[in-house]
């Protein structure tokens, strides 16, 4: 049996689907897993396993049996919590094949084979009775089936359903209910993650002001939630224009409604200004008195410190259809509305019907920008940098051509002076249109290495543009689609062209990350259990078919500390034309610090004209300390060293040798790093 998996080709710049063994989709959904995560989450572990005592101790108390239904249960972690709280027996269900098989060795491990039956089945095709796969209902249901957005794993469906056919009515439910909490804010900040700003232009003739198009600025967006690690949002970024309440609650011990619905709660801003975003996040109480919470609260809200590090669960960030100004006082309704699987909000100042539909993005934009790239577009600092360097390349005879996905940089060039502007992609046509430039600005409906003399009306193009920035990119390397594209259209180029960015360069840095290291390092016993199953399937999965590969990650929102200088290791030229032979370095950089070598972060920088670079990663050099300030817009690249997947004990490293290799057949970097 084979599988295909979408890759991204930076060759193409698009993604391909390719043939893979029927082991490699699973070998990657363990790699890439959380599961690492979770059981590092030591305040989750706890009061789970507090929770789980309390419930089987209530069952005991009324002199019935514990029954227990675990639901999702990964490692079958909560299951050998409840066996070890007295649990009588334990249905273990997990619908992941290889994760039910690494449950089953890890309960015969720990020696629960006799109270713990692992069935491996979607909850839904669960049967119950003499012959199935459940003697009887369950009288205690433990689950941890939650996302950032609560419901987004299908949490409510699935609680519906288990109350119809799997438990006892009146069962005990570990966790006994969650809560959901809003808090109003103005972000300038977040708000530009979803809504394109109006881009100020100096030309020769004055300043121009590019404005989005009407259905660009009423566009509802979409409904996916923007999850984030809100805790490194500085409070600076945003303005509390309420207090938190309370969105609302589930009651999980009690039959669960999953159809789409709305909540409405009244809220009186604290402080008048631009409601724009809500801020979101759950906790979860394990028992009925409430004693026994788990908050996901960032550390404006939270009373207690330090704060429990996660990535399994994080915060939301929800945005306005439009931003609303409000009064210091006035009151508001706030509507949550939801389907099975998602969130989005309403703000009315009166009472109004309630449209449960989710949004649907209209204008395209929100469907090709993901949100990184509307805060990178809003970004008036690099529009700067790139106005600067096209200032120093442009002439008024210049036939200029971007190659780029949704880049304004057609229109910087046409009012920088450009005599004739071509672009490849057409759902721009619209900002195009509502700034009078469609016939200014020529949209080329052909893929770069279909493009005919006749596509540019004859013209040899004297001025390649781009950022470079394509919306298949997963890796800081796959943007160089750029050169590939460039080198497609090299016979359309005139003999003395100028190419923008005219080189790249890939850097590289050693780093200690305060955090992130935790999802990729063995957790070994977990509360007691020993899951070593666990880490070595996770091992193995990140070790099959290739070496370990690196990983996209934003890294504004992981703190990190610098070990090395940053170091250049490639360069590209984008004056040529891609080579034939492969680009290959070697060499080592020192480590100038005390602390763990976690990773390398590798990222890529674009030289535009002389003096003006852009960076996707290191935003300045790290101060004395190490500490890192990384371009928000962008994920960087991580590779995480052996030491942490394998939890190797090292003697302190002096330094770490490299070899990169970039096959230009692919488009694909293999890395390799040795500590000395």
């Amino acid at each position: 049996m084979k599988t295909f998996c979408g890759r991204a080709n930076p060759t193409i710049g698009s993604m391909e689907w390719l043939e893979e063994g029927e082991d490699y989709d699973y070998h990657q959904e363990i790699a890439r897993s959380r599961y690492a995560d979770m059981l590092h989450d030591k305040d989750r572990n706890v009061k789970y396993y507090q929770g789980i005592r309390a419930a089987v101790s209530r069952v005991k108390e009324r002199g019935e049996k514990a029954i227990v239904l675990d639901i999702g249960t990964g490692t079958g972690l909560l299951s050998m919590m409840a066996a070890s709280a007295g649990a009588d027996f334990c249905y273990a269900i997990e619908v992941f094949k290889p994760m039910a098989n690494a449950a089953v060795k890890i309960v015969e491990k720990n020696g629960f084979s006799d109270k713990i039956k692992v069935i491996n089945k979607h909850s839904t095709e669960v049967t119950v009775g003499p012959d199935g796969d459940m003697q009887c209902r369950a009288n205690i249901l433990v689950t941890e089936l939650f996302d950032t957005e609560l419901i987004g794993e299908g949490a409510l469906p699935t609680y519906e359903h288990a109350h119809k056919y799997l438990v006892q009515e009146g069962c005990e439910a570990v966790p006994h209910r969650a809560r959901v909490y809003v808090q109003l804010v103005e972000s300038k900040r977040m708000w530009s993650w979803k809504k394109l700003f109006p881009v100020r232009v100096e030309a020769e003739d004055g300043e121009k002001i590019l404005v989005p198009p009407s259905e660009m600025e009423n566009c509802p967006g979409v409904p996916s939630v923007c999850d984030i690690q809100l805790n490194q949002v500085p409070s600076s970024d945003f303005t509390t224009l309420s207090d938190v309440v309370t969105m609302f609650s589930v009651d999980f011990s009690k039959p669960v409604q999953s159809a789409s619905t709305y909540y409405r709660v009244q809220l009186e801003p604290v402080k008048s200004g631009k409601a724009q975003i809500v801020l979101s996040w759950w906790d979860i109480d394990m028992d009925p008195s409430g004693m026994i919470n788990c908050t996901m609260a960032p550390y404006w809200a939270l009373y207690i410190n330090p704060f429990q590090w996660r990535d399994h669960w994080m915060q939301c960030v929800y945005f306005l259809q439009n931003e609303e100004p409000v009064l210091q006082g006035e009151k508001l309704l706030l509507t949550a509305c939801r389907d099975e699987y998602s969130v989005w909000y309403n703000l009315q100042k009166h009472k109004a019907d309630v449209h449960v539909e989710s949004p649907v993005c209209r204008c395209r934009a929100h469907l090709l920008w993901n949100r990184p790239r509307f805060g990178e577009l809003n970004d008036q600092n690099r529009t700067r940098q790139y106005t600067m360097a096209l200032r120093k390349v442009l002439k008024t005879d210049s036939v200029c051509l971007c190659i780029s996905d949704g880049s304004l940089l057609p229109v910087l060039a046409h009012y920088l002076g450009a005599k004739q502007v071509q672009y490849f992609v057409l759902f721009l046509h619209c900002f195009f249109k509502a700034n009078h430039l469609e016939d200014k600005i020529k949209i080329l409906e052909v893929r770069p290495e279909l493009l005919k003399p006749s596509h540019l009306e004859d013209k040899k193009i004297s001025v390649l543009v781009g950022e470079p920035f394509f919306t298949t990119s997963l890796l800081p390397w796959h943007n160089l689609y750029f050169w590939y594209a460039r080198t497609a259209v090299s016979t359309h180029l005139a003999s003395d062209v100028t190419v923008l960015p005219q080189s790249a360069s890939l850097h590289m840095m050693v780093v200690e990350f305060q955090d992130l290291w935790r999802i990729r390092s063995p957790c070994g016993i977990c509360e007691g259990f020993d899951v070593q199953t666990m880490d070595d399937m996770i091992k193995d999965s990140l070790n099959f078919r290739e070496s370990k590969e690196a990983e996209p990650h934003p890294l504004w929102e992981y703190p990190c500390k610098s070990l090395s200088d940053p170091q250049e290791v490639l360069t590209f030229d984008f004056t040529r034309t891609v080579p034939q032979h492969c680009l290959s370095t070697e060499g080592s950089v020192n480590l100038l610090r005390k602390g763990k070598s976690h990773g390398a972060v590798l990222w890529m920088e674009y030289h535009l004209a002389a003096d003006i670079s852009v960076s996707t990663g290191l935003m300045q050099i790290p101060n004395e300390k190490g500490n890192c300030e990384w371009n928000p817009h962008c994920k960087q690249a991580v590779y995480f060293f052996s030491s942490v997947i394998e939890s190797e004990i090292l003697s302190d490293p002096t330094a770490v040798t490299y070899a990169i290799n970039f096959d230009t057949k692919t488009g694909e970097i293999a890395m390799d790093f040795k500590l000395l």
